[in-house]
């Protein structure tokens, strides 16, 4: 299992919605609320998470994702020396490949993946495996995190998905599984907001390749999705039903969902405090 405790309940957003000058406000706000990690999106350097470690005393940071084709084995893992010595058990490396559309660099992903594992190992303070874990989806990615890393951070993903993600990983490892939601209970306006965000990926192939895995169509995937799969992957409504989805992905395998709530600007403070409520004691 890991060796960074992230509490069952996080969650997952970039500095984009409110800036980089306010990370600390919110990361202060994480903490107070009872959330055990940040997983910090946007692609960032190891580095990045610093605002959010400087202003907390407990919360964990995590990269969700650093991205293997933006950043050097040697100088990632020279970042996480200084990180783990400033703020010891509370960063979790995150590293993925991002998305093939992305980059006109992606070849041979698991390959890639390997070699950035190999370029970590081989520094002078290799970040522990522990500490660390991949962005998979497939059965190939999940099974170098079972065997190189303490286990998975899966995002976009329906309860199937974490249920054969803990069937592939087996016990003992890391399933960490990213849930975009919409707290509010006007129906069609959340389904909306919902839909707006599904629509990038959508149109990525590793994520659509990986819904048709687990059950859906073509015909769920076309046209901004259909309502079912809208549904599955971004669950609209109040805290609780959300809370339900949520302990779903938890009863399917998952040790730890990171919450990506949706349609609030700025720091999601509402949405933040109404999913703590039903799902931190």
């Amino acid at each position: 299992m890991t060796a960074v405790e992230l509490g069952k309940i996080g969650v997952w957003t970039s500095y984009r919605p409110f800036g980089i000058d306010r990370a600390g406000e919110a990361a202060k706000l994480v903490e107070q609320l009872g959330y055990g990690a940040w997983w910090i999106g946007g692609s960032p350097h190891a580095p990045d998470v610093r605002p959010v470690l400087e202003a907390t005393s407990t919360l964990v940071a995590a990269t969700g994702i650093l991205n293997v084709w933006a950043n050097e084995p040697a100088e990632t893992a020279a970042a996480v020396v200084d990180i783990r010595r400033d703020f010891p058990g509370r960063f979790m490396l995150g590293i993925g490949i991002g998305h093939r559309e992305a980059t006109t660099e992606y070849r041979k992903p698991l390959d890639t993946m390997c070699a950035f594992l190999d370029g970590l190992d081989a520094a002078a303070t290799p970040p522990p495996a522990g500490e660390r874990c991949l962005a998979a989806l497939g059965p190939k990615m999940l099974e170098l995190a079972r065997d190189r890393a303490a286990g998975t951070h899966t995002y976009f993903v329906p309860v199937q998905h974490t249920r054969a993600a803990r069937e592939r990983l087996g016990s003992g490892k890391l399933v960490a599984a990213e849930l975009a939601c919409v707290v509010d209970t006007d129906r069609a306006r959340a389904k909306a907001t919902a839909r707006d965000y599904a629509q990038l990926y959508l149109g990525l192939r590793n994520y659509v390749q990986n819904l048709l895995r687990f059950g859906f169509t073509e015909d769920d995937v076309a046209n901004g999705g259909s309502d079912r799969l809208i549904d599955a992957i971004v669950p609209q409504g109040s805290a609780e039903e959300i809370a339900a989805i949520v302990h779903a992905h938890l009863d399917a395998g998952a040790d730890h969902v990171c919450l990506q709530p949706l349609g609030e600007d700025g720091i999601p403070q509402n949405a933040w405090t109404a999913l703590a409520q039903e799902l931190i004691v």
